[in-house]
């Protein structure tokens, strides 16, 4: 997903992995799913079969790790900020873990195209040597309309697979 707001006099460009759902639902899913566990341990446990309770819980208890998880890894995020002077990019998952800023003039942006149709372009932000890649996790539409915020404010350089300027 990628998203474009103003802050100040500044503005910043967002892209993030899609996520199907929030932590609140995956919340609900997730106790709906311990209810529906201790309710069948529970009369198996009146039968008689009471070792399957600690197996429920473990299983429940792994069940909220993995979406815990998943929904941690999904909060992963680039926050690209264009000042009038730089570009400071940020990642990080609830806040910035890396930060690079650069001079906006001497900021160009490199877009590689990849070998089959389908896949995403790669996006980077080269200055001076540096390169600082973008959105490696977007579907190839959210890409695209990336390089379409991007394209507004850099100047861009594609490149094929063999090296060769496209436009």
């Amino acid at each position: 997903m990628v998203y474009q707001h103003s802050h100040n006099s500044d503005e910043v460009i967002v892209a993030e992995p899609n996520r199907s759902a929030s932590w609140e639902v995956n919340k609900m899913v997730l106790l709906a799913m311990c209810c529906l566990s201790g309710v069948i341990a529970g009369g198996f446990a009146l039968l008689g079969a009471w070792p399957i309770l600690p197996f429920a819980g473990l299983e429940m208890l792994a069940l909220g790790s993995a979406l815990y998880y998943v929904c941690w890894k999904l909060r992963y995020r680039h926050v690209v900020t264009l000042k009038a002077d730089s570009v400071l990019i940020q990642k990080g998952h609830y806040h910035p873990r890396q930060q690079w800023r650069f001079d906006r003039d001497s900021t160009t942006i490199q877009v590689m195209t990849q070998p089959h149709p389908w896949d995403a372009l790669q996006i980077s932000f080269c200055n001076c040597g540096e390169q600082v890649s973008l959105g490696e996790f977007l579907s190839k539409e959210d890409t695209e309309k990336l390089l379409q915020l991007l394209r507004e404010q850099f100047r861009i350089q594609a490149h094929s697979e063999n090296g060769q300027r496209d436009f």
